[in-house]
């Protein structure tokens, strides 16, 4: 018997995550509502492109096809369109074949207030007001990010659904909270930085905005585990890597957060500052999540990079550098971009 909403992975998706709406978007702005809607209307046939986020969500349905009895994994539309506007984005799903059958549309106003009430551990949207709001209402959510130039075209569904899904995380700001950003925010110094993580090296991490998506993703993953053990040959739908700007001695604060959280990753990444997209070009994740938005600017084939904006990472800057001294060297300061 499939799972109760309250049982399952629930990812809530904006259709400007799910699909390129530029041309559309575009409309709005020269044509007002009205316009909007008569060209929605004229075009209700006309299919939508995939959008960034389109290889994560139809590869994260796609684990519903592995486990037909439970289908522990959903995604909700929350759209801000009316039901008649929406009417070519649900079209456009049901082309693509996505198994998405509940959808919000509020006409206008932001959807992310809903998310509790499809409890939802993400959501996606390309919208970075409703992002933005939606974390500051505590709620988990990320900005997609336009494809580059030079990787538009790729984000044309490579992969068949059921094949491995593979997702990326930075660390601080975005599976833990930013208690360590600070530190290195309030004085810029690497020392005084390595001395808090030092003494702080048994003590776990508080949760940051996506720390629940990360749970719930080794949970599915514990299951795979059981299902290897018993059925020799068993190919695991699921990867996940942790991609993160620090580097010894401050990863043993990584290390003691995730024991006793009870979680891990299959693959987990300590760079000491240099470039996470030469990481994510061999990882290939479908998805990768990050606070700061200099570790997103350089394009990856395929991969949706997503913004985190949470924490002191993300403050205005006359509130994050508040009492600071200047900036570190850029040798100095790069690596504790965490």
């Amino acid at each position: 018997m499939p799972f109760p909403i309250e049982r399952k992975l629930v990812i809530g998706v904006a259709s400007s995550a799910l699909f390129d709406l530029r041309e559309s978007h575009q409309v709005y702005l020269d044509s007002g509502e009205d316009g909007y809607r008569r060209y929605q209307e004229e075009n209700v046939d006309i299919l939508l492109k995939p959008g960034v986020a389109f290889p994560f969500i139809r590869g994260f349905l796609g684990i519903n096809g592995r486990f037909r009895r439970r289908m522990p994994v959903e995604v909700v539309l929350l759209s801000r369109n009316s039901p008649e506007t929406g009417l070519r984005v649900m079209k456009s799903i049901e082309h693509y074949g996505l198994a998405i059958s509940r959808a919000a549309f509020v006409t206008g106003s932001s959807p992310y207030p809903y998310l509790p009430a499809f409890n939802a551990a993400l959501f996606l949207s390309a919208n970075e007001d409703d992002v933005r709001h939606a974390l500051a209402a505590g709620h988990p959510a990320g900005l997609v990010l336009p494809a580059g130039p030079d990787t538009e075209r790729p984000y044309a569904p490579p992969e068949e659904p059921g094949d491995e899904l593979r997702v990326a995380f930075d660390f601080d700001g975005v599976i833990a909270d930013d208690e360590s950003e600070a530190v290195y925010k309030r004085n810029r110094d690497v020392n005084e930085f390595l001395a808090y993580e030092t003494r702080h090296v048994a003590v776990p991490h508080s949760p940051g905005p996506l720390a629940t998506l990360f749970r719930q993703l080794h949970a599915m993953q514990r299951i795979e585990a059981r299902l290897a053990r018993r059925q020799p040959g068993y190919r695991k739908l699921l990867r996940v890597a942790i991609v993160t700007a620090r580097s010894a001695p401050s990863h043993e604060r990584v290390v003691t957060t995730l024991k006793s959280w009870g979680v891990s990753a299959d693959e987990t990444f300590f760079l000491g500052g240099m470039d996470k997209a030469r990481v994510l070009a061999v990882f290939k994740p479908h998805i990768f999540f990050d606070d700061q938005l200099d570790h997103l600017a350089a394009p990856v084939a395929r991969v949706a990079m997503v913004h985190v904006p949470f924490g002191i990472a993300n403050a205005p800057r006359s509130d994050a550098d508040a009492g600071s001294t200047p900036a570190a060297p850029d040798d100095v300061e790069k690596p504790l971009r965490l």
